[in-house]
């Protein structure tokens, strides 16, 4: 008798172990701990697209905030959610340490852990570039500050940002390592604060195929707001800056106290900062021309000349070329800090104009000052022997008097 053939349908009715049951299948429920780095990272990207922490402007934003609060105000959840912090919105977190005999107790999922796995030294099949080792150098050589001690740093970071939210300093870009990196200032790395604490820096001689040249190097005591610090070089902090972050403008007061460090003689070690300028309009425009004792004071890097060529097609130039009336030498990273303050002390004498370029746009010049340019060189030399915080500009007058 001849063999029945098998059919799909007989093949599938034979399936007495349910092996070709087709059953939908269902995502997976996620945890409470997945649903809580969720919603923090709902913050995460705000912070990214903002630049700031959700506030109360918005009911969008007052949400985000009311969860961040409660993130803030609760320890379990900080541990949780510390890595997972890129703007360090959490604040400083103790975390638990792991010993080694943790690590190796715990259950090892993966393997990783097994000797029967190739050992062999000579197979690099995982090297890492120069450039990620050195993202992770940084990292490393970040050491615990203890709690006690870091109690004063986290004071000052705190009022940092204070102070950032109050607009008293500013966010702007890094450029350069010798003129933005100075000893007692902030920055922003990766949305992490730091501190340049201290810096043994020397001027050294470095061999290059195009010639030596001579540089400033040393180790940095660099203080981060998650409470760690690092002894860097300086250069080497420089770049992780300028790669992934920005320099913090400092406030008023900072500017004032730092004029008063290493002015004085100029010494072969010193280092040259830029010019201050003081300009005088060539405008023909009728309401700048009949303002007496008209003036500009700025700062520049390089060189005056280059900063002024394309005066007239400016709006900081009054759309005119300028004179040149005077320029200072500046040394030891004072420059810009003698910029401010000379804005700050003249800011009653603040030219205060509306221009219209040529497709009609308004436009409000700053950085013009109706101020005699006797009074400019004395407000300079008060400043570099220390008695500016003594005296204020009368307008009226035009006099600086004793306050």
């Amino acid at each position: 008798m001849a063999k029945k053939k098998l059919t799909i349908e007989d093949i599938f009715d034979d399936d007495d172990f349910g092996l070709l049951d087709s059953k939908l299948k269902t995502s997976a429920v996620k945890t409470d701990e997945e649903r809580l780095i969720d919603s923090f990272d709902e913050i995460n990207t705000f912070f990214d697209k903002n630049q700031r922490e959700p506030n109360k402007s918005s009911m969008s934003e007052y949400g985000l905030l009311a969860k961040l609060k409660n993130f803030r105000e609760n320890e379990a959840q900080k541990k949780i959610l510390k890595p997972f912090d890129r703007y360090n919105l959490l604040g400083y977190v103790e975390m638990e340490r792991q010993t080694i005999e943790d690590i190796f107790n715990e259950e090892d999922e993966l393997g990783l852990l097994d000797s029967d796995k190739d050992l062999d030294i000579f197979k690099f099949t995982h090297t890492p570039k120069p450039e990620d080792r050195a993202d992770a150098d940084f990292v490393a050589q970040r050491k615990p500050i203890k709690e006690k001690e870091f109690e004063k740093y986290e004071a000052m970071f705190q009022k940092v940002h204070k102070e950032i939210k109050e607009g008293r300093r500013k966010i702007l870009p890094f450029t350069n390592i010798e003129k933005n990196l100075h000893v007692g200032d902030f920055y922003l790395m990766d949305g992490l604060l730091l501190y340049l604490e201290s810096a043994n820096l020397k001027k050294g001689e470095w061999e290059q195929k195009s010639g030596n040249r001579v540089r400033i190097e040393g180790r940095t005591r660099t203080i981060f707001e998650n409470g760690t610090y690092s002894n860097m070089l300086y250069r080497s902090l420089g770049k992780q800056i300028q790669k992934n972050g920005k320099l913090i403008t400092n406030t008023y007061e900072k500017i004032e106290q730092d004029l008063f460090v290493n002015t004085g003689v100029v010494k072969e070690e010193d280092i040259h900062s830029g010019w201050i300028y003081v300009l005088k309009s060539k405008s023909t425009n009728t309401q700048i021309v009949n303002i007496k004792d008209l003036y500009k004071v700025g700062f520049a890097s390089n060189s005056v000349d280059e900063r002024i060529k394309n005066a007239r097609y400016e709006a900081t130039y009054l759309f005119a070329d300028v004179q040149k009336v005077a320029t200072y030498k500046v040394y030891n990273r004072n420059a810009d800090k003698l910029e401010a303050l000379l804005h700050r002390f003249f800011g009653n004498a603040c030219l205060d104009i509306d221009l219209f370029n040529e497709k009609g746009q308004r436009l409000n010049p700053r950085e013009w000052f109706v101020v005699p340019f006797e009074v400019i060189e004395e407000t300079i030399q008060l400043i570099l022997n220390e008695n500016i915080v003594n005296y204020e500009y009368d307008p009226v007058a035009k006099k600086i008097r004793l306050k």
